[in-house]
């Protein structure tokens, strides 16, 4: 029904300066219109972000290709993500051919998104807990994705990413983020870009921003 809307999504995303093909491909093909609320189906496909409830939203797709494609992923990639939200990133990962773990915090958005992801066949392990700490038992993890804006990176996912991985975060005040890109040289030496000016919802956790 939204094939065409996400042909167009896909070529203004190509003009805002995406380029790797597998993240356009991936983006061409989940349907952003299922992990968006009823009303809000007319504006799935516009670059913008859009509320799911509970004070979260569904980051503008032009911020999920930045994200992706930062991380240069790779099929088979076990990636780590840090909000699941409306579970549309990790889709996105999963199309990829991505190992997705995801952590939400927030109970009745996590079960909202198990039926999602069910219903749609999407495999990702998922569990509701402070993603700000991770998912130890997983790591090392080749990505790390955090899809809300922190503090500070916490420590607790610079351990869990893997030598050589990548991980990408916002960070600033509540308000305004630069999204913080890190590669793993050793196990305490990291390699930071920054692509700046971008605004997410807070990471609430203990190593994040407090409730």
């Amino acid at each position: 029904m939204y094939k065409l809307q996400r042909h167009e999504l896909v070529q203004n995303l190509r003009l805002k300066g995406i380029s790797d093909e597998a993240v356009l491909k991936a983006i061409s093909k989940v349907e952003r219109e299922k992990f968006v609320q009823s009303v809000m189906k007319p504006n799935a496909y516009k670059d913008i972000a859009l509320p799911i409830g509970q004070g979260q939203t569904i980051s503008q797709p032009y911020t999920i290709a930045v994200m992706t494609e930062a991380l240069q992923i790779k099929k088979g990639d076990k990636v780590l993500e840090i909000g699941t939200g409306s579970g549309y990133q990790a889709a996105v990962l999963f199309e990829m051919g991505a190992k997705v773990y995801s952590i939400e915090r927030n109970i009745d958005i996590y079960n909202q998104v198990l039926k999602k992801f069910e219903k749609l066949g999407v495999r990702v392990h998922c569990k509701c807990g402070d993603g700000t700490l991770g998912w130890d038992a997983y790591s090392p993890f080749d990505k790390i994705i955090v899809t809300a804006g922190a503090p500070n990176i916490p420590d607790a996912l610079k351990k869990q990413l893997a030598i050589n991985g990548k991980m990408i975060i916002p960070v600033g005040t509540m308000s305004s983020q630069t999204l913080k890109v890190l590669t793993k040289i050793e196990q305490n030496e990291f390699e930071i870009e920054e692509i700046p000016q971008f605004a997410f919802v807070p990471l609430i956790g203990r190593e994040g921003w407090k409730e």
